[in-house]
């Protein structure tokens, strides 16, 4: 498990850093540039697993929920996205407001860059291996609309995209501004246009590839 500490002000760090002490399979990346984006990029391409699985830090999913994504539960997909929409899905203590904005956020999504989904934003998801480092070597963004550019990429180059119905539950501890982040997320949609109209989510080769992969490897692990 990598623990990508990005800007938070409470003993987040302290704490992984104690723990991976005790435990091998732990291990904490700090990212001084702050941006939910960058710290997910750089998790999962210093991942190493056959499946890489991301996951906010508040699990307003379960954890236990993990083995839907799983094989033998669910096998054959490039990503797995956890769905709160999703037919089978339940979200708990969500304010009615919550849920109206995600919905209108949705259809923004829908009209700008993917369509087929109704829970882009949902922070569970899990790629294949191969299918991780091809999105996450090219993708740019540093802000809240990283999910939304991953599918953007993920569905134009073919992958097979499945929605995963899962429990949710709202915290009260959320972070996100509902007007300033969504207008913020708005125009970083049109951004990933953009950046398709100039290539600048062509494949990388090989050697480019491997060569971002040992930096990453090669960064401070603390």
């Amino acid at each position: 498990m990598i623990v990508v500490e990005n800007g938070s002000v409470d003993r987040t760090a302290e704490v992984v850093r104690q723990f991976a002490e005790a435990h091998s399979g732990v291990s904490l990346m700090q990212e001084p540039q702050r941006g939910k984006g960058i710290a997910v990029r750089r998790g999962m391409l210093a991942a190493r697993g056959e499946y890489r699985f991301i996951c906010d830090a508040d699990l307003s999913m379960p954890i236990e929920e993990l083995d839907k994504f799983l094989p033998p539960a669910l096998t054959g997909y490039g990503v797995a996205i956890g769905s709160r929409e999703a037919p089978g899905a339940r979200r708990y203590h969500e304010p009615a407001y919550r849920h109206l904005m995600g919905r209108l956020f949705t259809g923004i999504v829908k009209l700008l860059a993917v369509r087929g989904f109704e829970d882009t934003q949902c922070g569970f998801k899990c790629f294949r291996a191969d299918a991780a480092r091809d999105l996450f070597s090219v993708q740019r963004l540093n802000g809240m609309s990283f999910d939304v550019e991953v599918l953007f990429i993920a569905q134009r180059r073919g992958y097979k995209i499945v929605e995963v119905p899962i429990n949710w539950y709202f915290s009260t501890e959320s972070r996100v501004r509902l007007v300033d982040d969504s207008l913020r997320m708005v125009g970083e949609l049109i951004e990933v246009r953009r950046n398709w109209r100039r290539g600048l989510y062509d494949r990388v080769d090989a050697n480019s590839e491997r060569a971002a992969q040992d930096a990453q490897a090669a960064s401070p692990r603390l």
